[in-house]
């Protein structure tokens, strides 16, 4: 096995895009392995690394089917209800809290009925 071609940071020829840059380009790498690494050197740790894909290999990125998009809204819609009162929060529940706001902190004087 070659070892992969390594630059230094922001002096990548051109050719040669991360997964968020082929992205922004409507492209995904479509199954084309690591092509080369960037790294970013810091002081007294490991280099920062970023993997790099070939332009010219990365095929389209593939439509939302009309199945994706319902599954992608029916997990959101989970994300939204709350597990212990059932009620939907209107913002994504954070996993730190695991339930809404006032399920997480109820307030003294007005108990919650579950």
């Amino acid at each position: 096995m070659a070892a992969l071609p390594v630059f230094r940071w922001r002096l990548a020829p051109d050719g040669y895009a991360t997964r968020r840059q082929l992205r922004a380009r409507g492209l995904r790498p479509g199954g084309q392995g690591v092509a080369a690494q960037l790294e970013r050197p810091r002081r007294r740790r490991e280099p920062l690394v970023a993997y790099l894909y070939r332009v010219d290999l990365a095929k389209p990125v593939r439509p939302m089917t009309p199945g994706r998009w319902a599954a992608l809204a029916k997990a959101n819609t989970a994300r939204r209800i709350c597990p212990q009162c059932r009620r939907d929060a209107g913002y994504v529940i954070p996993a730190s809290l695991g339930s809404c706001v006032p399920c997480a902190y109820p307030a003294p004087d007005s108990p919650r009925s579950v």
